[in-house]
């Protein structure tokens, strides 16, 4: 199958502690770039997302966001440092014999003091978050995939209808080119009748210069390649697979063999025919660049 490199894909994964959401979007690169923006604590997961996506993706400049609401409000937990409180209390007693003062802390002072009590986050379970992050991220870019997957078969159905358009100008082209060779000998005979008046012609003369002519008109090995580039691609598209840069090569090649039809040309109809050539191949390497 052929893949878009324009594609869109979204999902959630819902507990009652938690949402995730992974939304995914991308447009046409040469190589594959992944841009990931996500909440920090999801930084350890980083090199497993990128991992998992590269299962799904080969090319594209990708955009993934992920979200995450947590809905919990137990998750907090409030921890006693008695060490430091220790510390506090011996210090204090200390500061009541040095300056001769009386000690009056309390509990409700000395809880106040700082860093004896905190306010810490209960640790998450790393595991079972991974296998939410990881779950959310393979949905979302399966979803992704199947919007590349049926963009991608719009594009082999434009594509091949292009190609086949191609194939009937190299068609014409292959069939008018002995036929201006017949009309050039003709055109030349002609004038030199007329130069001439009633002298004998010298054929080997007219012979030799159609073959000056055809030597020079001739875009046999043009035609050649030409078709074999469009069949191949038509083949490679039919296949499927990852093959938008191999593609994007051999349009090079077909723009250059319709250039130098053009500039071989010195008919109206094979100049026309070429000139349109030149056109469909710039259109086909435009919806290449879309492929994957």
């Amino acid at each position: 199958m052929i893949k878009s490199m324009t594609g869109f894909g979204r999902y959630e994964v819902v507990t009652d502690a938690y949402k995730i959401t992974v939304e995914m979007k991308a447009v046409n690169h040469r190589y594959l770039d992944l841009s990931i923006k996500m909440p920090k604590k999801f930084n350890y997961f980083e090199a497993g997302i990128r991992t998992l996506l590269k299962e799904y993706i080969q090319r594209g400049k990708v955009d993934v966001f992920i979200t995450y609401e947590d809905y919990t409000e137990g998750n907090m937990c409030l921890k006693y440092n008695s060490s430091l409180a220790g510390e506090y209390v011996k210090y204090f007693e200390q500061m009541a014999q040095e300056f001769g003062i009386p000690n009056d802390m309390k509990v409700s002072l000395l809880a106040r003091c700082p860093e004896v009590l905190t306010m810490e986050e209960v640790p998450e379970d790393e595991e079972q978050l991974w296998q939410a992050v990881s779950q959310a991220v393979e949905e979302a870019a399966k979803r992704f995939v199947d919007t590349r997957i049926r963009e991608g078969e719009h594009l082999r159905a434009d594509l091949v209808a292009k190609l086949d358009y191609m194939l009937s100008l190299v068609d014409f082209i292959e069939e008018r080119a002995p036929v201006i060779l017949g009309e050039y000998r003709r055109k030349l005979e002609e004038k030199v009748k007329e130069y001439l008046e009633s002298a004998a012609i010298d054929e080997n003369r007219i012979a030799a210069e159609v073959t000056i002519y055809a030597d020079k008109i001739c875009v046999d090995e043009e035609m050649v390649r030409l078709r074999s580039h469009i069949e191949s691609t038509k083949a490679k598209l039919l296949a499927g697979g990852t093959v938008g840069r191999e593609l994007d090569f051999i349009a090079q090649e077909m723009n250059r063999e319709a250039n130098t039809t053009l500039s071989k040309s010195t008919d109206l109809e094979i100049s026309d025919r070429a000139i349109a050539l030149k056109t469909e191949v710039e259109k086909v390497r435009e919806q290449i660049q879309n492929i994957e």
